[in-house]
C-alpha cells in the first residue's frame, strides 16, 4: 500500500501585499513589500523607521500606496476605504486619548462608531475592558490612568465592536512584562 502525503490547503490571506511601495516625498518608506498574512497572531518586527505604522495606515487606506497591489479581507484598502475600516480594530500608537472621559465612555463611544446599538456598545465597552483588566478602573478617566492602562483602554476600544481584523499600533508600550 502506497501513502500520499496530503497537505492542507494554503488558508486565505488576511492581508496580502504584492511589490508594494511607498514614498513621501524623495523618502521610501517602504520599498517593495510582498506579504501574505493569514489567520491568528503576526508581530511586525522591525526598528524605528522600518515602515511598520506607514505598512498599517496602507491596510487600514489611510494612506495610498505609490506603487504595488495590497488586498485586506479580499478588498483594496484604497477603494475599500470606510467600508474595511468597519471590520477592523484599530490601536494607535500614540497615546491620545481624551483625558476627561472615563474609559467606558471612551470605548462605547468607538463601539457605537462602528455602528453599534447604544445599549449593545454599553455592554461590549464594559466587556471589553473586563477583558483587558481594567474591569474596575473602567469608570475613571482615561488622563488619571498609567500609561499602560490607557495602552489597555486602547486595546478594549479596537475590540469592542467584535472586528475581523485586529491591528495594534506599538501594542506593548507601556506594559509590564504580565501584561
Amino acid at each position: 500500500m502506497t501513502q500520499v502525503a496530503v497537505s492542507d490547503p494554503q488558508p486565505p490571506s488576511i492581508i496580502s501585499a504584492r511589490s508594494v511601495v511607498k514614498r513621501y516625498g524623495g523618502t521610501v518608506a517602504l520599498a517593495g513589500l510582498d506579504a501574505d498574512i493569514g489567520p491568528g497572531i503576526t508581530g511586525l518586527l522591525g526598528s524605528n523607521g522600518a515602515g511598520k505604522t506607514t505598512f498599517i495606515s496602507l491596510v487600514l487606506g489611510l494612506r495610498s500606496r505609490t506603487s504595488g497591489e495590497l488586498t485586506v479581507l479580499d478588498r483594496d484598502p484604497a477603494t475599500a476605504g470606510i467600508d474595511l475600516r468597519a471590520r477592523i480594530g484599530y490601536a494607535p500608537e500614540h497615546h491620545d486619548l481624551p483625558s476627561e472621559l472615563a474609559a467606558n465612555d471612551f470605548v462605547r463611544h468607538l463601539a457605537e462608531m462602528h455602528l453599534l446599538p447604544h445599549r449593545a456598545a454599553v455592554q461590549r465597552a464594559n466587556d471589553a475592558l473586563w477583558l483587558v483588566g481594567l474591569g474596575e478602573e473602567r469608570f475613571r478617566s482615561v488622563g488619571t490612568m498609567s500609561t499602560g492602562q490607557r495602552q489597555r483602554v486602547k486595546l478594549a476600544s479596537a475590540i469592542a465592536h467584535d472586528p475581523e481584523l485586529v491591528l495594534l499600533d506599538e501594542p506593548t508600550d507601556g506594559l509590564d512584562p504580565m501584561q
